[in-house]
């Protein structure tokens, strides 16, 4: 009986130790399997104006360009600056080039600001409009835009640049429309619905930046010929 209950006893620290490899090579697989999903030791980090992407985008000229992307619902999303969701599930904030839509409300900030010279100044670039009506603009302009992305994926082109390094990101919106793909900071000036005033840049198919202002001024011309948006009033 002896010889068998010591038998029994030396088995025990083998099964432990065989136990303990099992484990620990377990681990190793997912950690390997981890790394070679993720291409990193771990979850990257979010810089400015070097957003980090499990996924490389497509290149068009100069740009990143995301296909697919939708609209994040957000206090913030306004007529020319909205959250977007990239396909690979980041979000991130972009801001037209080229246009500004009027606030779509009065505010007020901390330590006594506001928005309201602001909308002095869009009203008076609008055709001399009172900021009463530039902001019933801007309201016009945030659902304009609001509906047409919530509508159907669109496409991103952007660098990435954030000139405030606030992570707010400039770039193209390029949606369906009407049966056209069509550049969504164009059709806000066609509509009435935004000035041309912010940072210009050259289009993804390579168009100048000079002779993308120039259309627009030309859509412009035609907004007001037809009445339209802002300059109906």
């Amino acid at each position: 009986m002896s010889r068998k209950r010591s038998k029994s006893n030396s088995v025990v620290p083998i099964l432990i130790v065989v136990a303990a490899v099992a484990i620990w090579g377990f681990d190793a697989y997912k950690l390997g399997d981890f790394r070679q999903n993720t291409g990193g030791e771990g979850p990257q980090s979010h810089e400015a104006g070097s957003p980090s992407s499990s996924e490389k985008p497509a290149r068009t000229g100069r740009y990143d360009t995301y296909t697919g992307c939708t609209l994040v619902p957000d206090r913030s999303n306004d007529g020319d600056s909205f959250r977007v969701m990239l396909p690979e599930g980041r979000m991130e904030i972009i801001r037209l080039y080229f246009v500004d839509s009027p606030e779509s409300a009065f505010k007020t900030y901390g330590g006594g600001r506001n928005n309201h010279r602001r909308i002095g100044d869009q009203a008076a670039d609008m055709g001399g409009i009172t900021p009463q009506q530039a902001v019933e603009i801007g309201k016009k302009a945030k659902q304009f835009t609001l509906y047409h992305l919530e509508k159907n994926p669109f496409t991103l082109h952007t660098e990435w640049d954030s000139p405030f390094n606030d992570k707010r990101y400039h770039g193209f919106i390029k949606l369906r429309y009407n049966g056209k793909n069509r550049f969504l900071h164009e059709l806000l000036v066609e509509k009435g619905h935004a000035r041309i005033h912010t940072k210009g840049s050259q289009l993804p198919g390579g168009t100048s930046e000079g002779k993308q202002e120039d259309h627009l001024y030309d859509l412009q011309r035609t907004a007001k010929s037809a009445k339209a948006g802002a300059w109906s009033l």
